[in-house]
């Protein structure tokens, strides 16, 4: 009989064997802790779509900060919802707006610890839930939401922001942005470019978290899912405009993009694992159908193996004290 020479089992023999040989690893710096603050709770409200994932007050948040912190996270995103909304996301500008204050109180709490994060976009803050300001026709205007955001994002800078996530895919949101903040001596604040967003039907449960307003879609401003190379363009656009990072997102349906961007970035790279995919994970653990710690980490390691650098997934806090442990 004629055995094989090549035997690549061997490098999976035991768990040090396989730890030895791997080519991709996970660590708590590569990881983004998405977080929800909610105006006017008195106790955190969970998000029934997204087990374990809640609506925070400013104390809870601050101790979530804190905690992401403590165990090496990269940063936290935040996102806000007003209590009040109307059709230009007013409450998104207001410096005692939820999300300012937000920003305010976790830089308070963690400094320069952790890369606070915070996003620039008006559908959490718009009565009719999309991201930019609408036209007489009832379609989002473009320009017109550039100059919202300009604001927005100088507004977040002003709170303490180290990074800012614009993610309305707006034609040349990234270079409004940073004309506005370097005008406003903000030069050292970053900016994470939602750079090919995708529509996608795997934003359901976000929209619970964030109490969306939305009817309709948001087809004619993110991007389709068919499309491979027109990824590149947006990509190539935020870089020439002056993004310090690119996303992509979704993240598990779009790995090929991810590993098309990782190719060609001269910047790092984030994945955005989001609500539809923390959900169904949950929702398949719970009912015993998968390993749902062993489902989560191949999950995270598959964005990472595509070729993104960071990951913001809403399991960052949980895995990062997973790899703590050494589990």
């Amino acid at each position: 009989m004629s055995f094989p020479q090549h035997r690549p089992r061997r490098l999976r023999t035991t768990p040090a064997m396989r730890r030895l040989a791997a080519e991709t690893l996970i660590a708590p710096q590569q990881l983004i802790l998405p977080a929800f603050i909610r105006e006017g709770l008195s106790e955190p409200n969970p998000i029934q779509s997204m087990p374990g994932v809640v609506q925070h007050t400013p104390d809870t948040l601050r101790r979530a900060a804190a905690e992401a912190a403590g165990l090496g996270l990269g940063g936290i995103m935040l996102f806000g919802i007003p209590e009040d909304r109307d059709a230009t996301g007013s409450a998104g500008l207001d410096p005692e707006g939820v999300l300012n204050r937000a920003i305010r109180d976790v830089r308070g709490e963690v400094g320069d610890a952790l890369v606070v994060m915070s996003d620039v976009c008006l559908d959490e803050f718009t009565d009719h839930g999309h991201c930019g300001v609408l036209d007489e026709a009832g379609r989002v205007d473009n320009d017109a939401t550039l100059e919202v955001y300009a604001e927005m994002a100088v507004a977040q800078a002003e709170a303490g922001a180290h990074m800012l996530g614009p993610s309305g895919m707006m034609d040349g949101q990234v270079a409004v942005i940073r004309q506005a903040l370097d005008a406003a001596g903000h030069q050292d604040v970053s900016v994470l470019a939602y750079a090919a967003k995708y529509a996608s039907a795997f934003y359901g449960p976000f929209r619970e978290a964030v109490d969306s307003q939305l009817k309709g879609d948001r087809r004619t401003y993110q991007m389709d899912a068919a499309n491979r190379r027109e990824a590149l363009l947006e990509v190539e656009l935020d870089l020439a405009e002056g993004a310090d990072m690119v996303m992509v997102k979704p993240a598990m349906s779009y790995l090929d993009i991810v590993a098309d961007i990782a190719a060609m970035s001269p910047v790092p790279v984030s994945a955005y694992q989001i609500s539809g995919e923390y959900a169904m994970i949950e929702a398949a653990a719970a009912h015993g159908w998968i390993d749902r710690r062993a489902a989560i980490t191949e999950s995270v390691l598959g964005i990472r193996r595509a070729g993104a650098d960071t990951v913001l997934t809403y399991w960052a806090a949980e895995l990062a004290g997973w790899l703590k442990e050494g589990k």
